[in-house]
């Protein structure tokens, strides 16, 4: 074998070696960053329902009557805690968030309750966590993209497939409940 050949050899193997390290290396922090992102989607997750309890029990006294209103709160809640996937979580995360909604909704038929100052501290608190849930559902997402592009473009996706990289499964909701809930009550209002 000529000299110049065997060099070019090893050049394209140092080449082909250098390019796979780079995509595997590049897949992995990805894979990585998507899996950090989901930690604080989740632990915003548990945050709103951590709040929900508190905020049935302040409202539970003064709605008697509403007691299924309470009650859809409290299964929508633990429907989303049970959650094992992504898009059993989305669905239910889409139904609290929903049934939340109503609560507000119904919260707004009682005078002394818009005007409880533990119930407008919660309802806060509760749009805060909303409006940080989907900035990082939004980075969530993006990484997940960044992550899907990065294993789909040839050649990369032969390293990925061969070597076990899974797309990133986005967190979407449903249409109707894109929209941060209206939680601002004002007393007197």
């Amino acid at each position: 074998m000529p000299p110049r050949l065997g060099l070019l050899l090893v050049l394209a193997l140092g080449a082909a070696l250098v390019w796979l390290a780079w995509t595997w290396n590049r897949l992995v922090a990805l894979r990585a960053a998507m899996r950090a992102a989901w930690a604080s989607v989740d632990a915003l997750l548990k945050r709103r329902a951590d709040l929900i309890p508190n905020l049935v029990e302040v409202v539970r006294g003064a709605m008697d009557f509403e007691a299924g209103t309470l009650e859809r709160v409290v299964s929508a809640r633990s429907q989303a805690l049970g959650a094992t996937d992504r898009g059993d979580r989305a669905a239910a995360e889409s139904q609290l968030a929903g049934t939340v909604r109503h609560l507000f909704a119904v919260v707004e038929r009682y005078p002394e309750l818009k005007a409880n100052t533990q119930i407008l501290s919660l309802q806060r608190e509760l749009a805060e966590t909303e409006s940080d849930i989907a900035s990082a559902r939004r980075y969530y997402n993006a990484v997940v993209r960044d992550l899907n592009i990065m294993r789909e473009q040839f050649p990369n996706v032969l390293v990925a497939n061969a070597l076990g990289f899974a797309p990133g499964e986005y967190f979407e909701l449903a249409d109707g409940d894109r929209a941060v809930p209206s939680t601002a009550l004002e007393p007197g209002a």
